[in-house]
């Protein structure tokens, strides 16, 4: 009786594992994944290449322009620029913080 106890145990071991390290997912690499989806149509999102959209900057250069320690903050509360073609973004406090770890891994 004691051995088939053992394999559901083991999975539900698994079943509270699985989301766990999943939420563990390194904040450069989601910032990526979040950067790729919102940003990447326009302005290069890498170390290296070329920006898609004409006129749109890479994001590698953002320490120019921005304090990248206030940066997620702005991501929180809305960003929004000057130029017409660009929505305004608002993430979540993970979101933007896991986008600022990417954007400071990237910068020129």
């Amino acid at each position: 009786m004691r051995y088939t106890k053992t394999p559901l145990a083991v999975s539900l071991l698994a079943l509270v594992w699985l989301p766990v390290s999943a939420m563990a997912q390194d904040p450069a690499e989601a910032g990526r994944a979040l950067l790729q989806q919102a940003c990447a149509s326009c302005h290069a999102i890498g170390k290296t290449g070329e920006s898609p959209r004409t006129g749109a900057p890479p994001l590698r250069g953002l320490s120019r322009s921005y304090d990248l320690d206030q940066f997620p903050r702005r991501l929180q509360a809305g960003l929004v620029s000057g130029h017409p073609d660009m929505p305004e973004f608002k993430f979540n406090e993970a979101d933007a913080h896991a986008a600022g770890v990417y954007l400071r891994s990237i910068q020129e």
